[in-house]
C-alpha cells in the first residue's frame, strides 16, 4: 500500500473525463484500488428494489475516480497543485504546496 497526497476533506479538481474542470471535496480515499470518492462528480444513476420502508427506482449517487485523474486545490491561493513532502524541525512530515510554499493541513 502507497501513501496517497490526497486526503479526505481535501478539495480536488478533477482533470479528465465529462466532469473535467470541476472542484470537489473528497469523501473517500480507496488506497487498495487507487480511487477516491469526490462530492458532486462523476454521478451515476443506480437501480435500487423496492423494499419495505423505501420506494425502489432510479437514484443518483457519486462513483469513485481514479487518483491520476484528479489533482489537490491548494486553500491558499486556490491553485490545482502536485503537493511535496517535507519534513519540520519537530520531524512531522506536511504536505506543501509547490507554487505559493504554504503547509497543506
Amino acid at each position: 500500500m502507497t501513501k496517497f497526497l490526497i486526503k479526505k476533506k481535501d478539495t480536488v479538481k478533477v482533470l479528465a473525463g465529462r466532469d473535467k474542470g470541476k472542484k470537489g471535496e473528497v469523501l473517500r480515499v480507496f488506497p487498495d484500488d487507487g480511487r477516491v470518492l469526490v462530492a458532486k462528480v462523476n454521478v451515476v444513476m443506480k437501480h435500487h428494489k423496492p423494499t419495505q420502508t423505501e420506494p425502489g427506482g432510479r437514484r443518483e449517487q457519486e462513483a469513485p475516480l481514479a487518483l491520476s485523474k484528479v489533482m489537490l486545490v491548494c486553500p491558499k491561493c486556490e491553485q490545482a497543485v502536485r503537493p511535496k513532502r517535507d519534513t519540520l524541525k519537530t520531524g512531522e512530515r506536511v504536505r506543501v504546496c509547490r507554487k505559493c510554499s504554504e503547509i497543506i493541513l
